[in-house]
């Protein structure tokens, strides 16, 4: 429902116009340090910029209110709120708005859902995800395992893949993650920009693929069939907003490649074992392999678009036509990276908890 995970579980609450939204986490490691800043920082890269993003733009002032003691962790639950200061819910009526969650969250609640702005559906929820998951990211960076993700394609303007080069994708990722618009190339970028800014003057919008990279994490995490690596990462990235599809490595680019070029051949280096290519995306069996984590995720053009659309009126069961106002992305993806890597962390702190229990992250946090 609204929890995720076993170890490590993540609730979500809150509505895009309700006075909060957040999130509480329940397993952390006693101990671990909350640096406030690394959790700013993430939350300002989600945050909307320019033309290129809506026009609500919330400060985030986030406030921990369990959970913490003298900077640290207590062990138990820890309680994070986001207040929602800029709101115009005088903008939102109740429609059925093609792409959203209008129509099955009337289903679901019978109608006595909040739908302003989306309710407890809209993106906006995921500044509560990515606070959360700040906080796990920064555990796991203290264990030596980083994350990072970048747009690899914005209808057809791609940037460059991460490098397949092991030894140099922690240098790749410490770059990306230093960059408000999240690509290598800043030609890439600056077209990237345009076409976004193409959509936003048109009333329309745009999506794309993120490629996201793991380093760090040992031989062994996960489990077979129905905790692995692939299935808890899947399921928590495909409950971000406008994530439609997710890979693992070569995932659908590799239908047509044999299998004698898709194995990933095995060799000893300095004492480790390691693949001599990675077209596994770091998962055997749903178990890492000492490999980087490769997946990538398929964000679809954000649905809250200025042109004309075909609906049903909710009050009279009647097709119509509806122009949406209010305020909305003509893109969401460069803000869904942080997104990205955030959920991921989550699923990857329970993954690691799950495997050498909660205490793993004690000692050097």
């Amino acid at each position: 429902m609204d929890t995720f995970g076993t170890n490590l579980r993540v609730t979500l609450f809150g509505e895009s116009h309700g006075p909060y939204i957040g999130a509480t986490l329940d397993g952390l490691a006693p101990g671990l340090h909350i640096d406030e800043d690394y959790i700013r920082r993430k939350l300002s890269l989600r945050r909307p910029v320019g033309k290129i993003s809506t026009g609500r733009v919330e400060e985030d002032r986030f406030s921990i209110i369990s959970g913490i003691y003298q900077g640290k962790t207590t062990g138990t639950p820890l309680t994070i709120l986001i207040p929602n200061e800029n709101v115009k819910s005088a903008d939102y009526e109740r429609i059925f708005r093609p792409g959203h969650a209008d129509y099955t969250g009337y289903c679901k609640y019978h109608g006595f859902e909040d739908y302003r702005g989306g309710g407890h559906f809209s993106g906006r929820i995921t500044a509560a995800l990515v606070a959360a998951g700040a906080i796990a990211e920064f555990a796991l960076e203290q264990k030596g395992i980083r994350i990072g993700t970048h747009i690899l394609d914005l209808c057809g303007i791609k940037d460059r893949h991460f490098t397949e080069d092991p030894a140099e994708l922690t240098k790749d990722i410490q770059y990306i993650n230093e960059q408000e618009f999240a690509v290598f190339s800043p030609d890439v970028q600056n077209e990237m920009i345009a076409r976004i800014e193409e959509a936003a003057k048109e009333g329309d919008s745009v999506g794309g693929i993120l490629e996201s990279a793991v380093t760090g994490l040992p031989a062994g995490v996960g489990e077979p069939w129905f905790d692995s690596v692939e299935s808890k990462l899947s399921q928590i990235l495909f409950a971000i907003p406008a994530v439609k599809g997710v890979q693992f490595g070569l995932g659908f680019d590799g239908v047509n490649v044999s299998g004698k070029d898709y194995n990933d051949a095995f060799a000893k280096h300095d004492g480790t074992v390691i693949t001599k290519t990675n077209h596994n995306g770091g998962i055997n069996g749903g178990i890492t392999n000492g490999m980087p984590i490769l997946f990538s995720c398929a964000v679809k053009p954000t649905p809250s678009i200025f042109t004309e659309q075909e609906s049903v009126d909710p009050f009279t069961g009647e097709n119509t036509t509806i122009r949406i106002k209010g305020r909305h992305d003509p893109a969401i993806i460069h803000r869904a990276r942080i997104v990205v890597d955030c959920a991921a962390s989550l699923a990857l702190y329970d993954l690691l908890s799950y495997r050498f229990g909660t205490d793993y992250f004690m000692n050097e946090s």
